[in-house]
């Protein structure tokens, strides 16, 4: 049985949980009967209220303490946006020079 890509990272390994289709990539969960009103698109915007999308590039706006470490990111470290998900905590997962991947909240990026 064949299950459309993932609409959130294009991932062809979905698989089908009752009514739901599953992505085991990015855990993202729809039922396939319900079509988007906005195209699935989240809109999140930065400490200027810029609104963010995947691929741009930030900095941040000020110094964050690294969770379960001791490293601390400074203010002006760059970061590229990889996915944009819907989270109260951390909705931008990004790719941040000199300490990896890791999820950052948009209210401390500034768009470049």
């Amino acid at each position: 049985m064949s299950h459309p890509n993932c609409p959130e990272c294009s991932s062809e390994f979905v698989y089908q949980d009752q009514n739901h289709l599953v992505c085991p990539e990015c855990a993202h969960e729809w039922n396939p009967s319900e079509a988007y009103a906005d195209g699935g698109s989240l809109s999140v915007k930065d400490a200027n209220g810029t609104l963010l999308e995947v691929g741009d590039k930030v900095t941040l706006a000020k110094d964050l303490k690294v969770k379960s470490s001791s490293q601390v990111l400074k203010i002006g470290t760059k970061a590229v946006i990889k996915r944009i998900v819907e989270g109260k905590d951390h909705q931008l997962d990004c790719k941040v020079t000199g300490a990896g991947e890791m999820m950052v909240t948009a209210k401390f990026v500034k768009k470049v």
